[in-house]
């Protein structure tokens, strides 16, 4: 069982959204967990509202920050996982709100030899402007709570919120990477040193997590199914530009067919350089 948990949270410009990620997480009932904010070049509003929750989230918070230059999710997450502390790595994306057992949950799921894959559920574009607007804890909600906004159409499927015993089922699938996102995921930080975590030669949007799970399955490391325990709740936002999906697609593809295990361009490419810049 993990001891102390990092949360790695990932951001860009857009505080609001991550105001309601950290309330949700300052509801957690496992307390034995810190947060690293992953945050790829956001300006000073950001860095004041984590400054602000630092004495009332309930738990260690940081912020890791790199100039903004493209999309560079994978080298902020690896920036955030050499400021982390915890010997598991659960990352949530800055617009995913946390239910109050969230934490709990992945502890409880947490497996030597295993990675979790976690889901979501989508929240429609006026429901996600009414909960940041109104600030609703809609990660609060009970199950009638959300029966009545799927009947309603401010979610896309029920299936995430459904909390479900599934005991060896999560094992089902043990070798499968396809389907599984880095919102919402969970990997011992021993498993991340020995891909050299996730590989910075993705830039741009798409698959560098993808590019993550591969690697770990090469390296003999299985997929656990955190499915009807884990969900989170997704808030929308505008499609993100998929010019540079092809040339990362190629990319996944050579790693698949090479079984190659650790990253191009990974935790060990930063040296002896800090694990962070200073935000503005």
């Amino acid at each position: 069982m993990a001891d102390l948990i990092s949360i790695i949270v990932t951001t860009y410009d857009r505080p609001d959204a991550l105001d309601a990620v950290l309330r949700s997480l300052s509801r957690q009932q496992d307390r034995r967990f810190e947060v690293i904010v992953a945050d790829d070049g956001s300006g000073p509003e950001t860095a004041a509202l984590i400054e602000a929750w630092q004495p009332r989230l309930g738990a260690p918070l940081e912020q890791v920050w790199q100039e903004h230059r493209d999309f560079r999710a994978a080298e902020m997450r690896n920036r955030a996982i050499r400021a982390s502390q915890g010997s598991y790595c659960v990352f949530l994306d800055g617009d995913c709100l946390a239910r109050p057992d969230f934490v709990a949950v992945h502890r409880s799921l947490a497996e030597p030899g295993w990675f979790v894959t976690g889901n979501r559920a989508l929240l429609t574009r006026d429901k996600t402007e009414a909960v940041l607007r109104d600030h609703v804890e809609i990660e609060s909600f009970g199950l009638s709570d959300w029966i009545g906004e799927r009947a309603k159409g401010g979610l896309n499927r029920l299936a995430p919120v459904l909390q479900l015993p599934l005991g060896p089922l999560r094992k089902l699938r043990p070798q499968a990477w396809e389907g599984a996102r880095s919102c919402n995921l969970a990997v011992w930080r021993a498993d991340l040193d020995r891909v050299d975590g996730f590989d910075a030669s993705f830039s741009g949007w798409g698959k560098e997590d993808s590019d993550l799970l591969v690697r770990l399955l090469h390296a003999g490391v299985r997929r656990k199914d955190g499915a009807y325990a884990t969900g989170v709740l997704h808030l929308w936002h505008p499609a993100a530009d998929r010019s540079q999906l092809n040339t990362n697609e190629e990319k996944l593809a050579d790693v698949i067919k090479s079984g190659r295990i650790r990253a191009g361009q990974g935790l060990s490419s930063f040296g002896d350089d800090p694990a962070s810049a200073a935000a503005p």
